[in-house]
């Protein structure tokens, strides 16, 4: 605020509003608006809100004009030396100048306020940029890792492919052969059932009709000594009732050395 400005501030607290129609001024060089002052003085004691002086003089409190008619500007200091004018003129400019300093000394002391929050908020807000840095730094080394590890599952995936892929080409080639296997043999199967079933037939791959041999019925016969044999049986052919048994083949052996 400059001394040519034409407005001053209220000097009450969290009030600071421009003044303008009528304001209450103190003897103790401060200034308020119409509704505080009106509010504060018409109490007694009354108690200047800015500085707590006691205001018990009949001029200690003036609620004025600030924006005063012609007619009062004319008549207010008629007839008062000149002396007398120069004083009150001298006194009113000094109320002035002391408002204008209190204000540029308010101001600076909300601006060093000001610029103290913004250091701390500053301080803080380094701090917290730090601290983020750390975290991302650690997070991105979390991420390299887990990309490693994701790899490695890649890899390990891959391989897990191929030898799977390559089980089931074998699966299928093993599958391949045993159906062909297994209709093979049922062919062969089914060929060799026809022939036994179905006398008269021809095996074609001979050419030749095949005969079948009427069923006998099988006679056991006595040989002397004990043992049964099947007249069905080829000649020459043993049957199970013929093969002696190793200890008297043993035995004959020995005999015969002898």
């Amino acid at each position: 605020m400059s001394i040519c400005d034409d407005t001053l501030l209220c000097n009450f607290p969290k009030c600071r509003t421009k003044l303008s129609g009528f304001a209450w001024v103190t003897a103790c060089s401060h200034i308020f608006c119409d509704q505080h002052g009106s509010g504060e003085f018409s109490r007694s004691p009354a108690i200047c809100p800015a500085c707590s002086s006691a205001l018990s003089g009949k001029l200690d409190i003036v609620r004025t004009e600030l924006s005063p008619s012609e007619e009062y500007k004319a008549m207010v200091l008629t007839g008062l030396r000149p002396d007398i004018v120069l004083d009150i003129s001298t006194r009113a400019l000094a109320f002035w100048s002391y408002q204008v300093h209190q204000e540029r000394m308010y101001q600076e002391y909300s601006l060093s306020r000001a610029e103290a929050q913004l250091k701390q908020m500053d301080k803080v807000l380094s701090q917290q940029n730090q601290s983020r840095e750390l975290e991302l730094t650690a997070m991105r080394g979390e991420i390299a890792s887990l990309k490693k590890v994701m790899d490695e599952y890649k890899r390990k995936y891959s391989e897990v492919s191929e030898r799977l892929m390559e089980r089931n080409r074998q699966y299928q080639k093993l599958q391949g052969l045993y159906d062909s296997l297994r209709l093979r043999n049922m062919v062969v199967g089914v060929g060799e059932g026809d022939s036994l079933t179905k006398p008269g037939l021809q095996d074609f791959s001979r050419g030749v009709p095949w005969q079948g041999s009427p069923p006998r019925t099988p006679q056991f016969l006595s040989d002397g000594e004990g043992r049964l044999f099947s007249c069905l049986e080829t000649d020459g052919a043993k049957t199970f009732f013929q093969f002696s048994s190793p200890t008297k083949e043993k035995s004959q052996r020995i005999i015969r050395k002898h």
